[in-house]
């Protein structure tokens, strides 16, 4: 059994118990995801088994697209409706759906976030939230991310609580928890994400995601490996170079290959899919970082 499991996640489980929950449904411990989720969130989580393990990291490396819900009038410690209260503030105007499509379209492109500090996060070896749950608060680094597309999705509700719904699709590592206290702050109030669901991951939609009854059910009928998506399949993405079956030979012992001329453009290291002829993933090249028009393998995906 091996392949990508696209699995909708349900709220109240981590992305680990996820993990945990497919390694007895598929009786391997094989199994690894691509992409942490808070327990409140559900939505797209590629989850690989067996030979696809191999491969998480060239998963994890694509933007993702959600839809929140932000609640305007107070901030909480975790950021999301799971966290405790911090601070309060009347929410004393109406705000107007062209307030927030301002403040939305303002974040597009480039910008500096400070990862929260109930995260994973490592420094100094620790994780953020350990900090956090012994009540600690250290200094984070800010990182870049990129905002690819922000839109307001339906009306905002000028009720006890100010709510509104968006859909952002961003850059790796980005906390969308963060970007609704972040929008709280342009529109002058403290602020936290109420809802999220991950609609997208990469290539990965969620309407094409099953639920763990699906899982099961499908087990029970002994199709679950026709859910599954191929390796070969999940990294249609990347850019694929065909070769004879002596070549393949060769690149199933390591060897390093001549660079075919359309991949020359390619940075140092940037992964290069490799294909036998009958469709099967059977490596990952990369440009060779000291040998012009050569490439090396970085991983090799045994058949």
């Amino acid at each position: 059994m091996e392949g990508v499991l696209l699995l909708n996640k349900p709220a109240g489980m981590t992305s680990h118990d996820c993990v945990a929950k497919m390694r007895r449904l598929a009786k391997t411990k094989k199994v690894g995801h691509t992409g942490t989720l808070d327990p409140d969130v559900t939505g797209v989580l590629p989850i690989c088994i067996g030979r696809a393990t191999k491969i998480v990291e060239y998963l994890t490396a694509s933007s993702k697209t959600y839809e929140a819900e932000v609640t305007i009038g107070f901030s909480t410690t975790t950021e999301d409706a799971s966290g405790e209260i911090v601070e309060r503030k009347i929410v004393d105007r109406l705000i107007k759906r062209e307030d927030v499509e301002k403040v939305l379209s303002s974040m597009v492109g480039s910008l500096e976030q400070t990862p929260p500090m109930y995260s994973a996060v490592k420094i100094n070896g620790k994780k953020l939230y350990e900090y956090a749950r012994a009540g600690i608060e250290i200094e984070r680094p800010s990182r870049t991310i990129t905002i690819h597309d922000f839109v307001l999705l339906g009306d905002v509700k000028n009720e006890n609580n100010v709510t509104f719904r968006f859909r952002v699709t961003c850059s790796k590592g980005t906390y969308v928890r963060t970007l609704a206290v972040m929008i709280g702050e342009q529109l002058g109030y403290p602020a936290h994400m109420s809802h999220l669901v991950r609609t997208k991951s990469g290539v990965f939609d969620l309407d094409d995601c099953m639920t763990f009854e699906e899982i099961e059910k499908s087990i029970e009928d002994n199709t679950f490996q026709d859910s599954l998506i191929s390796i070969g399949e999940a990294l249609k993405d990347l850019p694929k170079l065909i070769i004879h079956d002596n070549l393949a030979e060769k690149v199933k012992n390591g060897a390093v290959l001549e660079l075919p001329n359309e991949f020359e453009q390619l940075e140092v290291g940037a992964p290069i899919a490799v294909y036998n002829k009958n469709s099967h993933c059977i490596a990952i090249y990369a440009k060779h970082p000291t040998k012009q028009n050569l490439m090396k393998p970085i991983k090799v995906l045994l058949i």
